[in-house]
């Protein structure tokens, strides 16, 4: 059995500190804010599920954490994307390679899965569901419980956000989960893709409660998710040279420039979670190296 559970660290980045909830570290293959999105379907027996279906883009986390997902359960994978890049397809790298070798089978255009079949499993786009619930409980747990031994009396937390779903199950669970002594966490995020009303719709369409869903924060200037920005790369250059810690170049970089900007989260000790996804760093890093050099 794989055991969810991963080290808190202390880095110092920029003249603060901060504590950093290493989930990059749970399994080689199977890390992440994925790994806590997909544990129910690990943890359970699918007697029925001979197949998972998903659709999103072609260098997308969820869809390499499915491919391993459905190798560890012996199901097949079959993912569905609206385009794949001509170099991706000559250049097989990244997620979208990993995936292929896992055994996925991919379908090229528009349109997506129909959920009809009861021998298949359908995971929306990212994993934004319900039973993500189940892992970001044991998330919320782990978290209190490392509160608690540390003596942190007050703790606010931040990660960046595609759907939400972490920041939402997370910030519900902690509201919901309790452990002597301990005051429950705030929750802090920003929107990687779209805006912050695009981030509030996902929340709601999840969770109607607004008492469980985390502060949004964002910089004032537009971001275009995926788009290559010359201070995202500086602020990933820098969190290599200063923590020695490698993040993810989609989410993470855009994620630090607003903790940075927003200093009321580490007005109290701040908890980063480290979502993982860097394998995804294999499209990215060349990208930004062609771009602005090394």
């Amino acid at each position: 059995m794989m055991i969810f559970t991963s080290p808190v660290e202390t880095i110092a980045f920029e003249g603060h500190s901060f504590y950093v909830k290493r989930d990059d570290l749970i399994h080689p293959d199977f890390s992440g804010n994925k790994a806590r999105k997909f544990h129910y379907f690990l943890e359970n027996d699918f007697p029925h599920i001979t197949k998972v279906v998903s659709h999103g883009s072609a260098q997308s986390n969820a869809m390499y954490s499915l491919s391993v997902l459905a190798k560890m359960k012996g199901w097949e994978f079959e993912y569905y994307v609206e385009h794949i890049a001509d170099y991706l397809l000559e250049n097989p790298h990244g997620n979208y390679k990993s995936a292929i070798d896992n055994g996925m089978k991919i379908h090229v255009g528009r349109g997506g899965p129909t959920p009809t079949n009861q021998n298949i499993l359908y995971i929306e786009e990212g994993g934004r569901q319900k039973e993500a619930e189940y892992g970001l409980k044991i998330l919320a747990q782990e978290i209190m419980d490392w509160q608690k031994e540390n003596n942190i009396a007050e703790l606010n937390i931040f990660l960046p956000s595609g759907t939400g779903t972490t920041a939402l199950f997370l910030q519900k669970s902690l509201n919901i989960e309790g452990v002597v002594g301990v005051q429950h966490p705030t929750v802090y995020t920003c929107p990687c893709v779209g805006d912050s009303e695009y981030l509030k719709k996902q929340f709601f369409e999840l969770e109607e409660d607004a008492n469980y869903h985390p502060i949004i924060i964002s910089l004032e200037k537009k971001h275009h998710f995926a788009k290559l920005y010359k201070e995202n790369y500086k602020i990933w250059l820098k969190l290599q040279q200063q923590t020695g810690v490698e993040f993810d170049l989609l989410y993470d970089p855009l994620g630090w420039r607003v903790l940075l900007a927003h200093p009321e989260v580490f007005s109290k000790p701040a908890l980063y979670i480290h979502q993982g996804g860097v394998l995804g760093n294999e499209s990215m890093l060349p990208r930004y190296e062609r771009k602005y050099g090394r």
